[in-house]
């Protein structure tokens, strides 16, 4: 019983160590696309570059992100999960040195575009690997190992920023050896993207993979490391859901009528969802946004920070408690939340008074308010939303679309994450803070309904049994 046990330890140890190193593709997907938040500014005065060209500049590497979340599922599919994290991690690299070394705002948003390419194969290759290589009891906390790393991310790219903006005297200023501090902030990314791919290379590749190519004994290899006990049953069971005889291929994804399975509908769904609730809008110009209501670059830094703190605490609510209540309810309570707490600041930002600027400007208690309801915000985001979003993604689907079926909802994530990033600075501009919240408020109502009559529990259910 003693050695049952401690063998049992020994597995959910190795596990742990295997999810968490493919989450470090989630770290560098939270650091890549955050990190250049406490650089628009200085980006836009030294490029000299128009709202148009600077809110391009922060969005269009979603559109790479796109293109690889939507070809990163063949690859891996082809290649296998670990050689593709090798070229995500090749790219976060390239795309690090390149965004800090920048001459124009085009090739910088060149730089920005690879590393989006990165950030889209990290946000489908880790959620799919987690969830092959899991126990079903451990799939959901392991799953949202995913959103803690990228919220961690996040939070350490601000963090980055915060530092060096400071210690330099601002974003634009010469920082270490007379370079300008923004183009450290994109440097920093360098250790963690050479780092992930180190851990790649240690990592074993995903048993149903393995199973689908042919290659039983290594998979057998894993899953006993994995798993335990009868492993040759556990291949068996593999075996039936895998489609052996030739690569998945998109066409997978059709009904006999021709158009999508209903099933990548629901993922496509969730994965619009997610980002119309204008998450990304709080992460990406957070620190300007804080700005034009008043408050100074430190404080505007120190406040995105606090925010960064925020999510990840509330994601380790959701890692304790997803397992147990499950992905709905979670869900449910999350949306309730966000619909309020957007709704707030939507009716405080409609009613502030504007500056000459065009600025809103939030007096008295007004702007502590509206701080306390962004911050509820992402805390219901962050046990939710956030973190159950990949790990439905991650095994909603059956073994023999997983790869293809996550590559689709989650390009067209981060299709929506550019409208969304793209949208928000002209809707600031003509509408105002309070149209544009009002926005995201009416998404996260949606989002409640379309938990209540389109999502079903996963919690407890094999991946075989999808």
């Amino acid at each position: 019983m003693t050695f049952t046990t401690e063998r049992r330890k020994s597995n959910t140890f190795y596990v742990i160590l295997i999810a968490g190193a493919a989450a470090l593709g989630g770290f560098l997907f939270g650091f890549d696309t955050a990190v250049i938040n406490g650089a628009v500014a200085a980006l836009s005065k030294t490029f000299n570059a128009n709202s148009v060209l600077t809110g391009l500049a922060v969005s269009l590497a979603l559109l790479g992100s796109a293109i690889g979340a939507f070809y990163a599922g063949k690859i891996a599919d082809r290649y296998g999960r670990v050689k593709a994290m090798l070229v995500a991690s090749v790219l976060f690299t390239i795309s690090g040195i390149g965004s800090g070394i920048a001459f124009t705002i085009w090739d910088f948003i060149f730089w920005r575009l690879l590393g989006g390419l990165a950030v889209g194969a990290a946000s489908v290759i880790a959620p799919a690997y987690i969830a092959e290589c899991s126990p079903s009891n451990l799939r959901g906390r392991l799953g949202s190992l995913q959103q803690l790393a990228i919220v961690v991310g996040i939070f350490i790219s601000l963090l980055c920023d915060y530092f060096i903006a400071v210690t330099a005297g601002s974003a634009e200023a010469p920082f270490l050896f007379g370079i300008a501090a923004w183009r450290w902030m994109f440097w920093t990314e360098i250790p963690p993207a050479v780092l992930y791919g180190m851990a790649a290379l240690m990592i074993p590749e995903s048993p149903r993979y393995l199973v689908a190519q042919g290659r039983e004994p290594e998979a057998a290899n894993v899953l006993s490391k994995i798993l335990g006990g009868n492993v040759m049953a556990k291949i068996a069971e593999i075996r039936q859901t895998v489609m052996r005889e030739r690569q998945p291929k998109f066409s997978d994804l059709l009904s006999r009528s021709g158009g999508l399975l209903p099933i990548v509908w629901v993922g496509i769904g969730i994965s619009l969802l997610q980002q119309f609730v204008g998450i990304n809008v709080i992460f990406y110009y957070s620190s300007v946004l804080w700005r034009a209501v008043g408050f100074s670059e430190k404080d505007s830094l120190t406040i995105t920070v606090i925010t960064g703190g925020v999510n990840i605490l509330t994601t380790l609510i959701a890692i304790a408690f997803v397992d147990k209540f499950g992905r709905k309810p979670l869900l449910i309570l999350g949306s309730i939340g966000m619909t309020l707490t957007l709704g707030t600041m939507a009716s405080m930002f409609s009613r502030a008074s504007v500056d000459a600027a065009g600025n809103p400007s939030l007096t008295g208690n007004a702007g502590i308010f509206a701080l306390i309801a962004a911050n509820l915000y992402v805390f219901c985001f962050g046990f939710s939303w956030g973190p159950v979003t990949w790990v439905l993604l991650g095994e909603m689907f059956n073994n023999q679309i997983r790869a293809a079926a996550l590559s689709v909802a989650a390009a067209m994530q981060w299709i929506a994450n550019f409208l969304v990033s793209t949208t928000f600075p002209p809707i600031l501009q003509y509408f105002g803070l309070g149209a544009a919240y009002g926005i995201y408020t009416i998404a996260a109502a949606i989002s409640l309904f379309f938990v209540l009559f389109f999502i079903r529990e996963t919690k407890g259910i094999e991946l075989e049994d999808m």
